[in-house]
Parts: structure tokens; sequence; C-alpha cells
């Protein structure tokens, strides 16, 4: 049976050949690239109606379509709700068995459906009219029913799918995914949707971390900060080192201000030039301007300095000159800023 079926699948893949199959990947590929082209005409007028329709909502946006028009929709509710338009979606044939119910007088309805005469999204346009709220549809034509009923139609029509038998929904998605993409940047933007805003509504992912994780959040403090004053010997400076493992120590004066620091780096030098490193003192050794940054800075920021500075470490300095923090690099990876 196994043989049988390998064998039938192995004859299956006879019928192209790779160049075919690259052939046929590329007409896709240009079919709805083409079609994607030419919705630059169609950001117009209806495109701004439809805008200025969400801005003035004060509830959600709720869109709605049937088959793959519903998982674009899904799709393009869930850009909305992650770019600052509070959205969600509701499945039209759902919608008419209790899910109708979502749906409040503040609300905005987009519907999408390619042909405008999806049976299940045109039951819904009598109970959308008797709530009163206003409606967007997302269509293929626009004298179809759906855009008939809506105060703004966003044009997705194509002139034909990538499916060689003009059947599956392939180019009309790819155009209604773009449109929405359109329409929830154009509203991000008229918000003034912030990084940090995005940040918000991506709490436990890289994004969020990278976007929200500042460094007082995982910076080693009090203790952990690796201290000695300028006539400390080096010897002691290299055991301060050591104990506190960042491969370097803060030099500090008596009043606990930082006046330089000396590294891993510094004891190479240090090395190569035959320094005796059983009497040299920290202050003839150490580097008097060292990288500091600040604790309220992004941790993603102090990778950054980091990175261009050739370093692992930082220390993290306050106002008045203290050194209250170290940062290590394998710090930040930890958290998952990377």
């Amino acid at each position: 049976m196994t043989y049988n079926v390998a064998l039938s699948t192995k004859k299956n893949l006879g019928f192209m050949t790779s160049e075919q199959f690259i052939q046929s990947g590329l007409r896709t590929v240009e079919m709805e690239a083409k079609a994607i082209g030419e919705l630059n005409r169609r950001i117009d007028k209806e495109f701004c109606l439809a805008c200025e329709t969400i801005l003035s909502c004060e509830g959600r946006v709720v869109v709605t379509g049937m088959g793959k028009s519903g998982h674009i929709g899904n799709k393009i509710a869930a850009t909305l709700a992650s770019t600052g338009t509070p959205a969600f979606f509701v499945h039209p044939g759902e919608a008419c068995h209790g899910d109708l119910g979502m749906i409040t007088k503040n609300d905005v309805v987009l519907a999408i459906s390619n042909s405008g005469n999806t049976a299940e999204v045109v039951t819904l346009l009598p109970l959308i009219k008797r709530l009163g709220i206003p409606l967007i549809s997302m269509t293929g034509d626009a004298q179809s029913t759906l855009a008939e009923a809506a105060c703004a139609n966003l044009d997705i029509a194509v002139t034909s799918e990538a499916c060689p038998l003009n059947l599956a929904p392939t180019t009309s998605t790819t155009v209604t995914l773009v449109m929405g993409d359109a329409l929830a940047i154009a509203l991000l933007e008229s918000r003034g949707f912030s990084a940090e805003d995005f940040a918000f509504s991506h709490p436990s992912g890289a994004l969020g971390r990278k976007l929200l994780l500042k460094v007082s959040d995982i910076m080693h403090k009090d203790n952990e900060v690796p201290r000695v004053a300028l006539e400390t010997p080096l010897q002691n400076a290299l055991l301060e080192m050591t104990e506190k493992g960042f491969g370097l120590t803060t030099v500090v004066d008596a009043e606990g201000k930082l006046l330089g620091v000396f590294t891993d780096g510094d004891l190479r030098r240090v090395i190569d030039a035959k320094t005796d490193l059983s009497t040299a003192i920290t202050k003839d050794v150490m580097s008097d301007s060292p990288k500091t940054i600040s604790h309220d800075i992004l941790a993603a920021e102090a990778l950054t300095i980091m990175e261009q500075s050739s370093i692992t470490a930082l220390i993290v300095e306050d106002h008045s000159k203290h050194p209250v923090g170290v940062l290590h690099m394998h710090d930040i990876l930890r958290a998952g800023v990377v």
C-alpha cells in the first residue's frame, strides 16, 4: 500500500518539470503584484470616507466576511486592533445565531465580500441598518448589494485570480489584505500611534520587550556593582572584577563619583606593556572616559551602544555621576530583547 502511494506521488510529480514549477510561481507573483499596483488609483475619496467614519467611531470596528474573505477579515481585524483601532472579527453565520449581540450602536461594521452578494453577509444588512450603525464594504463590484448598502465602498476588484481556473480566491484575497493594511496604517498615522503604543499591545513578545524593557529593569545594582578607589592596588581591583564577574570595575572618588573604569581590555594592555601587576595602582592604568548610560533608556538602545563601541558591558550612571548599575550584554540576551 505504501509502495503504491509512493509510486502514485512520484507519477503525479512528473506532470511538471522544475522549470515549470518556477514559471508557475513567478506567474502568480507577477499577477498579484500587478493587481496590487492597480490599487493605487483606488485610494480615493471612498477610502478617505472609510477612514473618517472609523475615526469618528466611539466603539469598535466589527469585521465580517465569509470563507476566504473571512480569513482575511480576521487578519485585518487583528492588524487594526494592534495599531490603535479597536476591532474584532465576527463570523456572519454565527452573527445570525446570537453573535450579533456583540455589536453595539457605537460600532462600525466592515464587511468583506468579493462578489458583494455573499448570502450570509447580505443577510446581516437589515440588522445593521436597524442598529443604525455605519457600514463600510470591501467588494469587487461597486454595483453589488453590499456596496450599495455601504456608506463607503473600498474597491478590491481584480481582473482574474492567479488560479488558472479563475476560481480559487488568490489575487482577490491578496488585494483585500493590502487594502486592509492601507486602511490600518492610515488610521495609525492619523491617531499619532507610537512605537510605545504598539509595544503596549505586544507586551509578551520580543517586540514588546525591545520597545518597553528599560535598563533599570535588568541592570545589576547596589552591592553587585564593582567599585574600587583611585589608590586601590591593581591586584585588589582584579579581585573585585573577578568577584563581580562583569569584566570591569568602576573607579570612584571618596564621594562615590565615577572617575574611570578598568576592564579586561585594560588588563591586556597592561600585560602587553609588561607592567608589574604587583605594584601597579588602579589610577595609573584605568581608562578615564568610560562609556556610561542612564537607567531610563531602553535596553535595546543600550545594546546598540555596546555593538557600536564593541564592548560587552556598560556602566549605569545617575545624574550626580555615581555608578548605580552595570548592564552586561548577557543580561539583554537573557531578557529576550534580541
